[in-house]
């Protein structure tokens, strides 16, 4: 260095601002981690007041997977996901009901719900998801409380006003009949045996139902099989299981008169218990009526769903039947998720 160019150095040097001692300078720390008070919540599902058919279910969940995971070139978005999962949940998809509540047990970007987690992994073991039943068990079991929104029924699925009783007529005690609208004539299905249409049209009445109803259910359940066996041990033509049949003291499951008399029986119960309400009757039929009451309504579960839709098309989209009051008392619950219609002067 040049002797003259010294001098000026010194004096640049001194009059830079003095650093501070590596002691007294401030730590770069990474970001704080979100706690679980800190972690978003995602809300409620968005009402879907329009009919939504099983593939757009599945898109739903197929887009969760790919936000919760930032894949297939979607961001990482864990509440999107997780918005979505609620969606398809409440549809019965089982695979979004154990993802969400994977989320929900594991802190996975939102805020952690033990209590929903446990109903939503009960409602994916109900259909058959081993992992679900695990995990369940492992929170203890049986969830305790009100489903979570995310299970609830969708808004097209809400029960109509109760229906208002018919008066009774002298000497007919016990057999109020609901008002709703006469059945139309309807065909039986195609591939129905002429005597079991026979059967059913002259034996139907003494139960109080109409035929198309039960040749519907018929279809649905056992395609007028005698013989089927399902992989529940449900047996014959209206696909019985044995403690139902017991129940409605049906000896010979492989007797088909028994059987349909059994299955008939099964469902002017169901009728009486949820007060003419058709849906109600094919899932708890479906899936037993002490689900139908724990989820307020056709339970989210993709096997019964498809059911009651299979069946209210086949009789043409009727909602509402005439049942026998003096059956049972209804169900205890179907005054907390309905409203209730004004009486007629």
């Amino acid at each position: 260095m040049k002797p003259a160019l010294f001098p000026a150095l010194v004096l640049l040097l001194l009059a830079l601002p003095a650093a501070a001692p590596l002691w007294a300078q401030p730590l770069v720390t990474a970001p704080p981690l979100l706690t679980l008070e800190q972690l978003p919540r995602p809300s409620g599902p968005p009402p879907d007041r329009a009919l939504v058919v099983p593939s757009q279910v599945l898109r739903w969940r197929d887009e969760a997977k790919a936000l919760e995971h930032g894949s297939n070139g979607m961001p990482r978005d864990p509440v999107a996901a997780a918005a979505l999962y609620c969606r398809a949940s409440r549809y019965g998809d089982a695979e979004s009901q154990y993802s969400l509540a994977w989320m929900l047990s594991h802190d996975r970007g939102i805020a952690r719900n033990d209590a929903e987690a446990a109903h939503l992994f009960a409602a994916a073991a109900e259909q058959g998801i081993a992992q679900a039943e695990r995990m369940l068990a492992a929170m203890g079991g049986t969830p305790m409380g009100e489903p979570p929104p995310c299970l609830r029924p969708p808004e097209a699925d809400v029960l109509p006003p109760k229906p208002v009783m018919a008066a009774q007529k002298p000497g007919a005690k016990g057999q109020a009949l609901a008002r709703s609208q006469d059945w139309p004539a309807m065909p039986p299905p195609a591939q129905a045996p002429a005597a079991i249409v026979d059967f059913v049209q002259q034996v139907a009445p003494e139960y109080r139902l109409a035929p198309a109803l039960v040749l519907a259910v018929m279809a649905t359940e056992s395609n007028f099989d005698p013989a089927a066996l399902s992989p529940k041990n449900a047996q014959g033509l209206m696909q019985l299981m044995p403690d139902t049949a017991r129940r409605f003291k049906v000896s010979r499951l492989t007797d088909p008169t028994q059987n349909i008399r059994g299955g008939m029986a099964y469902l002017r119960w169901l009728l009486a218990y949820f007060e003419g309400d058709v849906a109600l009757a094919l899932a708890g039929y479906n899936a037993g009526e002490r689900a139908v009451e724990r989820y307020r309504g056709v339970p989210p579960y993709a096997e019964t769903r498809a059911y009651v839709r299979r069946i209210l098309t086949a009789v043409h989209g009727q909602r509402n039947h005439p049942f026998d009051a003096a059956v049972t008392p209804p169900s205890p619950v179907l005054d907390f998720w309905r409203p209730v219609a004004p009486r007629r002067p």
